[in-house]
């Protein structure tokens, strides 16, 4: 799920926001030591958080089909929240300013990620891939607390946060039967066994063999 998101937004920007920029897209930590490296223009989408929106959360199984049979059992999807902290680095900070206000344009335009810019098995699920952008963050985080963590210093960023179906494998299931059900028996001391008792005939219905006679 998340390289299929990080490939989807990174596409996202490029097509919409950066357009034919020479601006390169990353998804590395922000850290001190980084930003010292970098001599080009660059947006950086950096995952600092992951979770489950547990409030949608879905139980059971579902069952998938092949020619009018269930062929396999698969999980509900589960919802996870991907945090993203979208900065700008260039030389000026008008340039990181116009970057920024180019992403987003592009990000408040779109309430959830095109389907087109999908791959994989998100692409074809149930829920779309959701957008947020610029939500102030939850009372246990705070983005100072993110740049404090990385050793960085306090840079403008945004906050986009996708919501993103994961989908479980699916689980598979034993055949049907293609005959009737048999035991088997055998004696524990001496291992001998009646092959009679090995194979249970379910009886006919009732006023099977008189219709056959008939016939």
């Amino acid at each position: 799920m998340i390289p299929e998101i990080d490939e989807a937004l990174s596409s996202l920007l490029r097509k919409e926001a950066l357009g034919k920029a020479d601006v390169e897209v990353v998804f590395d930590a922000p850290t001190t030591e980084w930003a010292a490296r970098r001599n080009a223009p660059t947006v950086n989408l950096y995952l600092y958080d992951l979770r489950e929106d547990s409030r949608w959360r879905q139980w059971g199984l579902g069952n998938e089909v092949t020619n009018g049979k269930v062929s396999a059992r698969r999980p509900a999807e589960r919802l996870f929240k991907l945090s993203y902290l979208v900065t700008a680095w260039t030389q000026r900070p008008e340039d990181e300013h116009r970057l920024l206000d180019s992403m987003l344009a592009t990000l408040v335009w779109h309430e959830s990620i095109p389907r087109s810019e999908l791959s994989g098995p998100i692409a074809s699920a149930k829920n779309d891939v959701r957008l947020t952008v610029g939500m102030p963050p939850p009372e246990d985080r705070g983005f100072a607390d993110v740049w404090s963590a990385l050793g960085g210093q306090l840079k403008p960023s945004i906050d986009v946060v996708v919501t993103a179906p994961f989908i479980p494998s699916p689980l598979g299931i034993a055949p049907l039967a293609s005959a009737g059900a048999g035991v088997e028996m055998s004696d524990t001391d001496s291992g001998s066994a009646d092959p009679r008792r090995t194979r249970h005939e379910p009886p006919e219905p009732p006023g099977t063999k008189r219709a056959r006679a008939r016939t």
